[in-house]
């Protein structure tokens, strides 16, 4: 392993899981019922067969990424790698595709200040060993991904392979999908892509 790693991270549903929130919101508001897997995207799937269900899936985001961003719960493992990461003096960024705000019910929600206290609130800040000045948020992918070029990333986790896949994303830098609801990992993604099924996969890759 390098001596000098700058190891860049996605933010919603890397380090953030949203799962039960979405599943709780969802019965509140009618939307699902109990039945349904709790499980973003089975969620989003189900909410979008609705009558102007991509309507209220946008609305519903608005409400768990918005004000109720607050109870999204942090993945498992996730701290014990952040920890690691300060103790062994390596630099962790967070590097994340959200818009600054959102519409909600005719009122304007701040998104990047939802995340920005989720963050203190979780001990990013105090605890994990993260700065509040490396956490970068950007309006799309193309400029996460010029984000993360600019910065030098040597190392980046994302659950999306979209991001991956991008022609504009840096063929040196290492790259791991997050995969947790892929019980068996993802055999074949992208050539140069490490899939991780769990925080725990990861913090062993990094310090073995």
């Amino acid at each position: 392993m390098p001596e000098k790693l700058l190891i860049g991270i996605d933010l919603d549903n890397t380090l953030a899981c949203y799962d039960h929130l979405f599943y709780r919101t969802g019965l509140e508001q009618g939307l699902i019922n109990e039945e349904t897997p709790a499980n973003k995207e089975q969620i989003r799937n189900s909410i979008r067969l609705l009558p102007n269900g991509e309507q209220i899936w946008t609305r519903l985001q608005a409400i768990v990424y918005g004000p109720r961003m607050c109870q999204a719960t942090l993945f498992a493992g996730a701290p014990d790698f952040l920890k690691s990461c300060a103790t062994n003096q390596l630099r962790a960024l967070i590097v994340s595709h959200k818009t600054p705000t959102a519409r909600l019910d005719g009122k304007v929600v701040d998104l990047r200040a939802s995340a920005i206290v989720w963050l203190r609130q979780g001990g990013f800040f105090s605890e994990l060993g993260v700065r509040p000045e490396d956490v970068f948020f950007e309006t799309t992918r193309a400029k996460k991904i010029e984000r993360i070029r600019t910065l030098g990333c040597t190392h980046f986790i994302d659950d999306l392979p979209e991001v991956f896949a991008a022609k504009s994303f840096p063929k040196e830098i290492r790259k791991f999908l997050f995969t947790p609801h892929s019980p068996q990992g993802v055999q074949s993604v992208l050539a140069d892509v490490h899939p991780c099924r769990s925080w725990a996969e990861i913090h062993s890759l990094f310090f073995p």
